[in-house]
């Protein structure tokens, strides 16, 4: 479990945490939703794995979102805690239910599958009033085991409290790719056959993969409403999967660690062309997005076996 890479990775987190009051507070609010959003392509780099790519992710990344407003509009409860343990319980269930029918299907049809239940989603919620309808709602500040934080605090203990659940995750994703469920996503790509004579389900273990990428959504969906305080039915939308499927490109499914140093990345460059370049900053993330296709096609997880490489081939 505690490999040379989770022991950098962990270190990395700590520093993290501990540069946080001295960086620049958009920087802390971008690098929190990044964050966020890394634990949706950490669930996306599991079924990755398996050769299984859904466009369908922000279904349960909407499903958390929504369970954390809903509960904190309509119930009181204000615990963050407790409210982004109920986003990743709900978006669990969901992908639990759904995820006995994907588990049936393969390559295009399990994509497009997962995209329809999440365009379901997104109609319901439009249509629905007293779910916000198209304009969403606000979400209310949580507290934290009663501490009620404000303005730069509360901006800093979001921070933590998202590195802590992504630190957390990781080192489980981390032991989960290495047992047996997990080992086996390169044979359940390769040849279902051969694993299926071994006496395994096949459609067991995808299920599986699906629920774990579905509460790892369902997280990233709880923490990105508490930081941004509203959701709306966008977050459901297929744009919003399409844009966690860019990130898993970028990042590649070669580490754990790549799943949250890809979403970073793309958060920053996505602000910085925004900024700078407002009426073409689609086609700059394209382009990128093709440039890493064609000339780092295993994602940003690969630069560090290539650097690697490197002293061996000069030694």
């Amino acid at each position: 479990m505690w490999s040379r890479q989770n022991i950098a990775g962990a270190l990395a987190f700590a520093a993290l945490a501990v540069a946080a009051p001295f960086l620049p507070s958009w920087l802390v609010s971008l690098a929190t939703i990044a964050f966020a959003n890394g634990l949706v392509v950490l669930g996306l780099v599991i079924l990755w794995r398996a050769g299984l790519v859904p466009f369908g992710q922000a279904l349960f990344y909407a499903a958390g979102a929504y369970t954390v407003a809903l509960m904190s509009r309509y119930t009181g409860l204000r615990d963050v805690f407790v409210l982004v343990a109920a986003g990743a319980l709900a978006a669990g269930l969901v992908a639990f239910l759904i995820g006995l029918l994907l588990a049936r299907y393969r390559d295009i049809f399990f994509a497009m599958l997962s995209l329809a239940m999440s365009m379901i989603l997104y109609g319901v919620l439009v249509k629905t009033e007293t779910l916000g309808s198209t304009d969403g709602f606000h979400v209310e500040t949580g507290t934290f085991l009663g501490y009620a934080p404000r303005g730069a605090a509360l901006g800093l203990a979001l921070f933590w409290l998202v590195l802590g659940t992504c630190g957390f995750a990781a080192l489980l994703i981390a032991t989960y790719f290495v047992s047996i469920a997990g080992v086996l996503a390169a044979p359940v790509r390769d040849n279902e056959i051969r694993v299926e004579f071994l006496g395994l389900s096949v459609d067991r273990l995808i299920h599986l993969k699906v629920v774990i990428s579905g509460v790892l959504a369902g997280l990233g969906g709880a923490l990105a409403a508490l930081a941004v305080a509203h959701v709306d039915p966008n977050m459901a939308y297929w744009t919003t999967s399409g844009g966690f499927v860019f990130v898993t490109i970028l990042a590649g499914a070669g580490s754990v660690a790549a799943a949250f140093v890809g979403s970073f990345v793309f958060e920053l460059a996505r602000s910085i062309a925004i900024d700078f370049f407002p009426g073409t900053w689609q086609i700059i993330l394209g382009g990128a997005l093709l440039l890493t296709i064609l000339f780092l096609p295993e994602g940003l997880g690969s630069l560090a076996g290539r650097l690697r490489r490197v002293p061996e081939k000069a030694s």
